[in-house]
């Protein structure tokens, strides 16, 4: 009993942190803040999965009910968040002011004082919608660009990247510098700033920097821009984003490749769709030496005509490369509209000259060899009389066991006269 008594006292009686006494006791914490807390989680998530079979049931496009989904979740997101507040006011009741003028004060506090800058948990915290109104002002400046200003005068591709980069990081500059300001960060501060960085750059921030400034050539001499197909280092993908230490490629792979811009600078890079986004593909095959070469020609050219991606140019024809071991190697050569089509119209080529080939009766040849045997010891051609093996087993018995290869294939053995 008296047990039992020490455990309500315990959970009814007021928590004390140090000097500090709180208006609330841990049954009521529990009571009134976590419990309700987790019943709107929970109700949260039961509101989230009704929605979705509510959704899947009104047979909406994919991209609406996303988009309803999204808002629909944002939504009960802002009521749990107020449930959550107004639990707590509940738990603080007439307290409540007292409270949080307190700890107001200590998220104040300054824990750094230098010069006119005094930075606290609160200039902390109001550095992160300083940062994203930051970003979110230079994406916004670049998309106005490219939906107003680029249209008007007609600028090529590789210009609107350029100005459009330049001016998105110029606008997150001076905002994120006058946000600074705000907050109450002094800007004088940073040249302290550039020159420890001056000193960090003979320990180990020289790669940071030039991969910094290669950013800055990048946008402005435009070897690479976003969108280009390119092989860098060996990895054959497409520019997804540009920024100011390095470059994101997406393979085809679906793989995503971290370069640091100072290897665009330094190194060479093969960029299909510098200036012009067509591309020639060939597909070579190989025929047969009994082939009739003008047939050949003829139905290469007739797949080119049906290729959905390709052009019309001179650069589609049909080359003879060269006599080969097994055959003769025919070339076709594509001009195809988008380097993006690269892969589809190399694999749509091959099955239809496969196709046509089969239909027509032409032959691709492989590699063939002929093994003449002259003699091997121990082994009687003829048949023997007490054995149910052939001459051509026992050949095949030894050459298994000669060279060390397991299941060969059957075969006849020809004498020559």
């Amino acid at each position: 009993m008296d047990l039992f008594r020490t455990l309500i006292d315990i959970l009814t009686q007021n928590i004390s942190v140090g000097t500090v006494s709180l208006p609330f006791s841990i049954l009521g914490l529990v009571t009134r803040v976590a419990l309700p807390f987790i019943g709107m989680v929970l109700a949260y998530y039961l509101l989230m999965w009704g929605t979705r079979k509510i959704l899947a049931l009104t047979k909406l496009k994919d991209e609406i009910s996303g988009r309803v989904l999204k808002y629909v979740k944002l939504f009960l997101k802002f009521l749990v968040l107020g449930g959550l507040v107004a639990s707590v006011g509940s738990l603080l009741e007439k307290e409540i002011y007292y409270w949080f003028s307190r700890f107001l004060g200590v998220m104040n506090q300054p824990f750094f004082v230098s010069g006119n800058t005094r930075v606290s948990v609160v200039t902390l915290l109001m550095l992160i919608p300083v940062f994203y109104l930051a970003s979110w002002s230079g994406k916004y400046a670049r998309r106005l660009l490219d939906s107003s200003l680029f249209r008007q005068f007609g600028m090529d591709e590789a210009k609107r990247f350029s100005i459009g980069s330049l001016t998105r990081y110029l606008v997150m500059t001076v905002v994120l510098l006058f946000g600074l300001s705000v907050v109450g960060i002094d800007l004088s501060a940073l040249g302290v700033l550039l020159g420890v960085l001056g000193i960090g750059l003979g320990f180990g921030l020289q790669s940071i920097v030039a991969n910094f400034f290669a950013g800055f050539i990048i946008i402005s001499t435009r070897p690479i821009k976003e969108g280009d197909r390119v092989l860098v280092n060996g990895y054959d993908g497409i520019v997804q984003n540009i920024r100011f230490i390095s470059t994101d490629i997406k393979t085809f792979q679906n793989e995503n490749i971290i370069i640091p811009n100072s290897f665009f600078v330094d190194n060479a890079v093969h960029n299909y769709s510098y200036t012009d986004r067509k591309i020639v593909i060939v597909n070579e095959v190989g025929v047969s030496y009994n082939s009739d070469l003008e047939r050949v020609r003829v139905i290469l050219e007739e797949v080119n005509e049906m290729n959905p991606y390709r052009l019309q140019g001179p650069e589609n024809v049909v080359r003879i490369l060269s006599f080969g071991d097994n055959g003769i190697q025919v070339a076709l050569r594509s001009l195809v509209k988008d380097v993006s089509f690269k892969a589809d119209s190399f694999s749509w080529t091959n099955m239809e000259i496969w196709k046509a080939f089969k239909k027509e009766g032409i032959e691709i040849p492989f590699p063939q060899r002929v093994v003449h045997i002259e003699s091997m010891p121990g082994v009687d051609k003829k048949k023997p009389a007490d054995s149910n093996f052939t001459a051509d087993a026992v050949i095949k018995e030894n050459l298994e066991q000669e060279f060390k290869i397991d299941n060969l294939p059957d075969f006849e053995v020809i004498e020559e006269t």
